[in-house]
């Protein structure tokens, strides 16, 4: 996408920012430091980082892509994504969270747009977008970020895509809509999507009040995929986190000299450690005058894809995206290769190289990777971060 206008806005480039640089420490031991979820081929052929790349290119050139991701995984990214040049794969020294890092990207591309058009008031669309998830439907998921982009082109508005709930989900952050929607946006194929305006946002809440939630027709789950001007989003990181805007204005006047690495390592450290769902979206929402946070509810076959029991569900559906009745699914087994089951049922079965047999089990999670080796109940799934923890306090590396 190479610039979206407006009627009361300039034109604008758009760049997409993929944010890569978590652990996936629920998917070990499959994922580990060097080589996390992201990296992984998870869901199909291609890994989670690659396809979610692929979605956006046709939207988006090579050069409009950033990706943000850790020191330690930065070789693996562009290994992974040899057409998106090597200075926009922006490398983190430790991890700061989202706010921290969407800074990092927003510096990057005012620059980028200083050098490429010589104008230091120069402006651009930014698309913030997690590396690591499944998206069923990728016609629609562009059509929506056409529409996302063209509703944040206005001066100081921001968008977040929500997905409809399906469930009394505890796991995700939920977004309040206000009333009725904020109007109609062309969304590409002669269709029209609309934009809400946010009431608050909620992160997982406890099992009663995400039934609520689901029942009032009035929330919907934060997919963490964000949509405003890079200018926006400066001037709210001044607003409410001045002292890491200030920090980033330091580092971004030595983006492009010898000083960089040395100013990055020494400015990261005093970056705020904070989402930007609570650094800057919350606040937003409860300033006075015209609401600036808006949502886009989106039906595009979504999966944040966070456990291997996502993953059985995803692939025992037939990969639709769409979470079916757990009747439909209960008895099948999924395996990544040759395997056997007798009186066996709804088992994620994963190795590489050995045939696998389950005789007699049901409902459990089987992992087998060269060195380890991980069996766990589906419902169960949520708990395999708590090993990378066990693993980290007794230093085993060797198995990080």
């Amino acid at each position: 996408m190479k610039r979206t206008t407006n009627s009361h806005t300039e034109n604008l480039h758009a760049y997409a920012v993929i944010l890569a640089g978590g652990r996936g420490s629920r998917f070990w031991p499959r994922s580990r430091m060097h080589t996390p979820k992201q990296l992984l081929n998870i869901v199909g052929e291609m890994t989670m980082l690659q396809q979610t790349a692929a979605r956006l290119s046709p939207l988006f050139a090579p050069s409009q892509l950033f990706v943000v991701t850790n020191a330690e995984q930065a070789a693996q990214v562009r290994k992974q994504l040899p057409r998106v040049p090597r200075a926009q794969v922006l490398a983190e020294p430790m991890g700061r969270n989202t706010a921290a890092a969407i800074g990092l990207a927003a510096i990057h591309i005012r620059s980028a747009q200083r050098n490429a058009r010589g104008d230091a008031r120069n402006d651009a669309l930014m698309a913030v977008l997690p590396a690591d998830h499944y998206i069923a439907r990728t016609a629609k998921y562009r059509s929506l970020l056409r529409a996302a982009l063209h509703a944040a082109s206005g001066a100081g508005q921001m968008v977040v895509l929500g997905i409809p709930p399906t469930r009394p989900e505890t796991g995700f952050g939920y977004i309040e809509c206000v009333g009725k929607a904020k109007g109609e946006i062309a969304s590409g194929r002669g269709g029209a999507a609309q934009t809400y305006s946010v009431r608050r946002f909620t992160e997982k809440p406890p099992l009663i009040e995400a039934r609520r939630y689901f029942a009032s027709g009035n929330y919907l789950w934060n997919a963490g995929m964000f949509f405003w001007r890079i200018s926006t989003f400066l001037d709210n990181l001044r607003r409410f986190l001045p002292k890491t805007h200030a920090a980033l204005e330091e580092l971004s006047a030595t983006i492009g000299t010898p000083r960089y690495s040395r100013a990055l390592a020494a400015v990261y450290p005093r970056l705020e450690n904070i989402s930007v769902d609570y650094a800057i979206l919350e606040p937003a929402t409860r300033l006075r005058g015209e609401p600036a946070v808006h949502v886009l509810p989106a039906q595009m076959g979504w999966s944040d894809i966070g456990s291997w029991e996502a993953v059985y569900q995803l692939l025992a559906s037939g990969v639709r995206g769409e979470k079916p009745s757990s009747g439909t699914i209960s008895s099948k087994n999924v395996s990544a290769g040759p395997h056997f089951a007798l009186d066996a049922h709804g088992n994620f079965l994963w190795s590489r190289d050995k045939f696998v047999a389950a005789v007699g089990v049901n409902n459990l999670v089987i992992v087998e990777t060269d060195d380890a080796l991980l069996i766990c109940p589906r419902h169960r799934a949520q708990d395999v971060g708590k090993i990378v923890k066990w693993l980290e306090s007794r230093k085993r590396r060797d198995l990080l």
